[in-house]
């Protein structure tokens, strides 16, 4: 958190340090499970305080001798919140996606963490550190994620006064060499982990009113978090591809073994054969072109699903009317036409018209539409994207409508793309 120089003047001073470690506890209640959750290791080769992935803490002994309790108090709560809020995975993330290597690169990456925790955990009984990055420090806006500050500053000029700063492996997911590593003592499992967050967020979301906002969208995060919907959604289209009476046919080119006890008949035995899948793509005013884009690619995904059997998928665009059945050939080469209203019964009717009738039905829809009275004949997925609450094709007489959920017998699956937690 402040430039400190390496090597220690004698032994740690745990009174002070856990004295500092009480005091954010009582200033912070609701971080307390984390805090204590840390194991602290005296390391004179740590600039002053810094995280593994494990939950150990690295303490450098000059730097809790020439700090002040109050200030060692925020080092406590900021360093836990590196851990609460997954610097380490998302860093590692991010390097992946971005091709981000090298200590240079690392080094962004805990600064941008840094701007991330900082922009709200001082003040209320907690010091701000000497040194403590923060967005306006660097001309960012406050508020926004590691992911975000990454994209919007390089090293340079503005980030000289903090080459010294080293969070440690839970801050960027780099190793350092002074950790202990997965087998060494004190080492917090994954789960848990993940209780002590679960604990933490349960205590912010009892009493929202003493966190920061920053705070409050993390806990809400770690209860509801992201759903990995590409995964969810080829699971929903195999299981309801998989279901008793799907896929199934008789055929007399291998007779029932029940035949033997029916003397002079030959009983055709019941065989699985590919699932046939509709695919109904709301093409109205209300879904945007990047929501249609996801479309096509979910239909390559849900054709992987139900084996690669590209022949057993067809493809409907519908607004309100579902004029064409496309067989699928290549996605990408689908016409998604339309732009009007929705009313997705009539991809319904058309889907179940098709022949052979399908075995399952997939709706790729905002939601914005009226659904069938009934239950159809066959099993339905719907895929839903987020409901764009300015949509001009809801109903422009009443400000006030809202579309009808999916019915209870669609196996639905939220479609989006949902930010890192804070």
């Amino acid at each position: 958190m402040m430039p400190g120089t390496s090597g220690a003047l004698g032994a740690l001073d745990l009174d002070k340090l856990f004295a500092a470690r009480l005091h954010a506890a009582r200033v912070r209640p609701y971080l307390a499970t984390a805090l204590f959750a840390l194991h602290t290791v005296e390391s004179g080769r740590v600039p002053t305080m810094a995280v593994d992935r494990y939950w150990r803490c690295y303490v450098s002994p000059r730097f809790v001798d020439h700090t002040p309790v109050e200030e060692l108090a925020g080092v406590w709560v900021h360093e836990v919140s590196h851990l609460l809020r997954d610097h380490h995975g998302r860093g590692d993330r991010v390097a992946r996606e971005r091709g981000l290597t090298g200590p240079g690169e690392r080094l962004r990456m805990n600064i941008a963490a840094d701007c991330e925790i900082n922009d709200d955990v001082f003040g209320d009984g907690l010091a701000r550190p000497e040194g403590a990055v923060e967005p306006a420090s660097l001309g960012l806006p406050e508020g926004e994620l590691m992911e975000d500050y990454l994209r919007q500053f390089r090293l340079g000029p503005y980030t000289q006064s903090v080459t010294w700063l080293d969070c440690g492996s839970g801050a960027d997911g780099l190793e350092r060499e002074w950790d202990l590593g997965p087998d060494g003592t004190h080492a917090l499992s994954k789960q848990e982990q993940d209780a002590v967050r679960f604990h933490v967020a349960q205590g912010i979301t009892a009493r929202p009113g003493n966190a920061p906002k920053g705070w409050q969208r993390w806990a809400e995060e770690a209860f509801h978090p992201p759903q990995p919907w590409r995964e969810l959604l080829g699971a929903a289209v195999r299981s309801a591809a998989s279901g008793s009476g799907v896929g199934e046919d008789y055929t007399y080119g291998r007779p029932s073994r029940r035949s033997a006890g029916v003397p002079g008949a030959v009983l055709p035995s019941l065989r699985r054969r590919p699932p046939r899948v509709a695919v109904v793509i709301d093409t109205s005013g209300s879904v945007s072109d990047a929501e249609l884009g996801s479309a096509l690619l979910e239909v390559a995904a849900i054709s992987r699903a139900v084996g690669g059997r590209r022949d057993q998928v067809t493809v409907l665009p519908c607004d309100a009317a579902a004029p064409v059945v496309h067989p699928l050939c290549r996605a990408e080469g689908i016409p998604l036409v339309g732009g009007g209203g929705t009313d997705l019964r009539t991809g319904f009717t058309r889907a179940l018209r098709t022949r052979p009738r399908p075995d399952v039905i997939v709706i790729l829809t905002d939601g914005q539409t009226p659904w069938p009275d009934t239950r159809p004949p066959c099993r339905t997925v719907v895929g839903l994207f987020p409901r764009h609450q300015s949509a001009r094709s809801w109903d422009e007489d009443d400000p006030d409508y809202v579309p009808n959920s999916p019915p209870a017998w669609a196996q639905v699956v939220d479609i989006c793309s949902a930010p890192a937690a804070r």
